[in-house]
């Protein structure tokens, strides 16, 4: 699997010109390969470390969300290549969904395949889905799409439709509280590897418009599995995110169940604005 530190370097040098100056971006297509990595397997300290931050059991089980952790590198991967026409660091993650057959365990040997599927226009920029798929056995038994957005745009897309839908309403109270100190950042990226600057530097946020280091999508939304209480199994996990946590944050949460499903939302508990919204079905 590559390494992030060095895929997070090359997305630095690649994206200086086109996130810092007013350069405008080329249009073209997106990169169309389908990158693989064979006999992929957990860092049994890892897994450990990661279960512990996100205060889930310690069992052989990995979280759907430790999976996303192991299979990014390879998404990143697809994001730094010279042919993908956007700039990877200042990217923000808007959305993301997992279709999980059944738990992955610690010392299965996986398969991780990643592209990237689905440019269009936003109004505030243009969004990107970096959809990867991991297989066990021959079957695929994992399948994540982030999306992600650039606040560039790219020329001679369409226009960015009217948005219709309608935003969920938070519930009324709160079941839990986080307290996210401001060294959240960096321990979910000590964890992930994921370092990127908006996250754990106060000027690297700065240089992507947030007065403060923002909390990682997927830290937030693996927290909030973790407070349905869902167990990794056959689910399909969903997350939409909202207002960005800028750290150190204190954030509402709350779990409805409706029917089949779990409906979750975190939300901060001064201005009632969303910080992210969910839901999660099990088999």
């Amino acid at each position: 699997m590559p390494a992030l530190g060095r895929l997070y370097a090359q997305a630095v040098g690649r994206s200086r010109a086109l996130v810092l100056t007013s350069r405008p971006l080329a249009r073209r297509g997106l990169p169309k390969v389908v990158l693989r990595v064979d006999d992929v397997r957990a860092d049994p300290t890892q897994l450990a470390d990661y279960q512990h931050l996100l205060g889930v059991p310690g069992t052989d089980d990995l979280p759907p969300g430790y999976v996303h952790v192991l299979a990014f590198p390879l998404a990143m991967a697809v994001m730094v290549r010279p042919d993908f026409p956007l700039p990877a660091i200042g990217m923000v993650h808007t959305a993301n969904r997992v279709e999980q057959r059944r738990a992955l365990r610690l010392g299965e040997a996986v398969t991780v395949r990643a592209w990237a599927e689905g440019v269009r226009s936003h109004a505030k920029g243009t969004l990107v889905d970096l959809a990867v798929t991991v297989d066990a056995g021959g079957e695929q038994v994992w399948r994540g799409v982030s999306t992600y957005l650039a606040r560039r745009r790219l020329p001679d897309l369409p226009a960015a439709p009217a948005d219709a839908r309608p935003r969920p309403a938070l519930p009324t109270a709160a079941t839990a509280v986080w307290r996210l100190p401001a060294d959240t950042g960096r321990r979910y990226a000590t964890v992930s590897g994921d370092r990127n600057p908006i996250h754990v530097s106060r000027l690297g946020a700065r240089l992507f418009g947030f007065p403060r280091p923002i909390a990682h999508g997927m830290y937030t939304a693996a927290r909030a599995l973790a407070g349905t209480a869902v167990r990794a199994g056959a689910l399909t996990w969903t997350v939409e995110f909202a207002k960005p946590v800028l750290l150190p944050a204190t954030v509402a949460f709350a779990v409805v169940h409706d029917g089949a499903e779990l409906r979750y939302a975190a939300w901060s508990p001064r201005s009632r604005k969303a910080h992210l919204t969910g839901t999660v079905t099990t088999a």
